[in-house]
């Protein structure tokens, strides 16, 4: 596919996303029907497409309207980038731009259409952010960074660095966290190259990583909404008994194998088998939550968002929090984490739970912002007393 072409394909999935169709649905859609693009190619378009969701607002005040073309004309006109040699019409690239095509649009001048967010989310952004707000608006605009997880039982940080960069990954310490490195060149190689398979690195973000490393010494270590399962493998790196659980059993599916990639073993429990487990120094709680401090990852996520579905979230939290009580030991630690950075999701729940529940305190907060090396996390330390 020539470049233009690519653009032409990023412009047809966008006004499916405009149209309703989800991120991911829309992409694979068009894949299906675009078997001559090669991984390149489906690279390219994947790129501008999350580029644009990404400012979706401010590119459609860039290109003069909301309509795919519209969009993209914004995301390049962003870029400062040469329009005419992408529309042109010829080898399946989009037509040229019209007069009025190239007149329209304006540089965002609105503080909702400039942070790229919905507007009823401003508020509760500054509440919660401060003089940061600004900022963290504008970093979540832009792509996430690509972060390993160095497996310290099988090698150490600069060994997994010389054999990911034989291969031709580049890396750099990421300051974030001490087993974390950030992927600077060559990603896509990744999940053939020989350190992660051979399990010396996982992708994990180093926020996610950092929250991880500063968890409390426990014998015994509950991880309730475990997932994917990235924070209970990191747990089990380090030579601790992990045991993990979600509610929705399926999710978990991968962690076995995930597990004897990198030399260790996690249990996997459902929800009625905890009890038997007796209790927990340590119980992980990985909340449910907006995700909005990972929105570079997942962009569509800040556009679906509703005052309705924020209000359940907390809700949801709240639960949360008070079932895992009954798994926590006398002198035990509850952990709460989500990758939010709203305060409603965050400090808000913690003192609700202090207001509900004696005979605890809170013995640490922690907020990781977003920035160029790592995502946006909260953590509290609980202590039964």
């Amino acid at each position: 596919m020539t470049p233009g072409a690519r653009v032409a394909a990023a412009i047809e999935i966008l006004d499916m996303i405009h149209d309703g169709q989800a991120v991911e649905k829309s992409l694979t859609a068009w894949a299906r029907r675009s078997r001559f693009a090669g991984s390149k190619d489906r690279a390219a378009v994947r790129d501008h497409v999350f580029d644009t969701v990404r400012n979706w607002r401010a590119d459609a005040v860039r290109g003069g309207n909301g309509t795919g073309r519209g969009r993209m004309i914004g995301r390049l006109r962003a870029l400062n980038m040469d329009i005419d040699a992408l529309f042109h019409g010829e080898g399946h690239s989009p037509e040229p731009l019209t007069d009025e095509e190239k007149v329209a649009g304006q540089g965002p001048t609105e503080q909702a259409d400039v942070w790229n967010m919905p507007d009823w989310i401003l508020p509760e952004l500054e509440r919660s952010l401060g003089e940061s707000a600004a900022d963290t608006a504008v970093m979540l605009q832009s792509r996430a960074p690509i972060t390993l997880r160095v497996n310290l039982g099988k090698c150490n940080i600069s060994q997994a660095a010389a054999d990911l960069a034989e291969i031709g990954i580049e890396t750099q310490a990421n300051p974030v966290c001490s087993t974390a490195l950030s992927i600077t060149a060559g990603e896509r190689k990744l999940r053939n190259s020989p350190a992660y398979l051979e399990g010396w690195v996982e992708l994990q973000d180093a926020s996610s990583q950092a929250i991880v490393a500063d968890l409390p010494e426990a014998e015994k270590i509950l991880d309730y909404c475990a997932g994917g399962g990235g924070k209970a493998l990191a747990l089990a790196a380090q030579g601790r008994k992990v045991i993990a659980h979600d509610i929705n059993f399926d999710r978990m599916m991968d962690i076995p194998a995930r597990a004897e990639r990198a030399g260790t073993s996690i249990k996997l429990l459902a929800t009625d088998m905890i009890k038997a487990e007796g209790l927990f120094d340590l119980v992980l709680v990985d909340a449910p939550c907006t995700g909005s401090g990972a929105w570079r990852r997942s962009p569509e996520g800040k556009w679906a968002l509703t005052e309705e579905r924020l209000a359940e979230l907390t809700v949801v939290q709240d639960s949360i929090l008070d079932e895992t009580v009954q798994y926590v030991s006398q002198g035990g630690t509850l952990v709460f984490g989500t990758c939010s950075v709203f305060k409603c999701e965050n400090e808000d729940r913690i003192s609700a739970f202090l207001a509900r529940h004696s005979g605890w305190k809170c013995v640490k907060q922690t907020r990781l912002d977003v920035s160029e090396m790592a995502d946006g996390f909260f953590a509290a330390h609980l202590k039964r007393e």
